[in-house]
């Protein structure tokens, strides 16, 4: 037992290391997970979400719905129960999704740069604005997680490479356009909404990911601000 459990030790930490590949190790080692038959702290809210019956009862139906969202979003594990984080990205979800096509409602991204892409670490939120005209979004985004949180603050798209691969984690980095240091937008092939984020990157599906890298020049505006929930 004690060699099995350093090994699962050794695992642990190598999954840590990189960020591109934790949820997807974390996802396949949940999908051997049964499904719980235990009711959730929240049980109602998730329910409501997923459309389904709000007793605050966990049912079979209940497990099969909630595990198919958190498998389909890389939350570990995927047991189907109701926990925070499961209701942490579906509450994120409906805030994103209450902002509609204003989402510099309150200024906080410049309005005098002209075309810049505004990132509200808050709301994991991005969009290409020029002036006070939208031009693109909102999007869903993925930033940095607690301890590598993505960098807040006026910066420019310094370097762009398409086929970018990651020197210090070895994958792919689709699309990528570079404002501050490593970090930079680019496609991901999980979801957008998988905990716990990014090493700093704003991570983008590859139709967005495509389209600010259609949108978006050398020398552009880049502005972030908020805080990620949980960092």
């Amino acid at each position: 037992m004690g060699d099995i459990h350093r090994r699962a030790v050794v695992a642990l930490g190598i999954t840590a290391l990189v960020a591109p590949l934790t949820v997807a190790l974390g996802s396949t080692t949940a999908q051997a997970a049964s499904c719980s038959a235990q009711a959730g702290p929240y049980q109602k809210q998730v329910e409501k979400f997923l459309g389904r019956p709000v007793d605050g009862r966990q049912s079979t139906t209940d497990c099969k719905a909630i595990k198919a969202f958190q498998t389909k979003h890389g939350i570990s594990p995927n047991a189907g129960y109701a926990g925070s984080v499961t209701w942490g990205v579906m509450n994120l979800m409906n805030k994103q999704k209450a902002v509609g096509n204003n989402p510099n409602k309150a200024g906080k991204c410049p309005v005098n740069k002209g075309r810049i892409a505004c990132v509200d670490l808050t709301l994991q939120l991005s969009w290409i604005q020029d002036g006070k005209t939208l031009k693109y979004g909102p999007v869903p985004v993925r930033t940095g997680r607690n301890g590598h949180e993505t960098r807040t603050g006026l910066k420019k798209v310094y370097w762009r490479d398409i086929d970018h691969i990651s020197s210090l984690y070895h994958v792919p980095m689709p699309y990528s356009q570079f404002f501050d240091g490593g970090q930079a937008f680019h496609s991901v092939g999980i979801s957008v909404w998988a905990p716990p984020g990014s090493h700093g990157c704003v991570n983008m599906t590859k139709k967005d990911a495509t389209k600010y890298w259609n949108m978006l020049r050398k020398g552009d505006d880049v502005f972030v601000y908020g805080r990620k929930p949980g960092t």
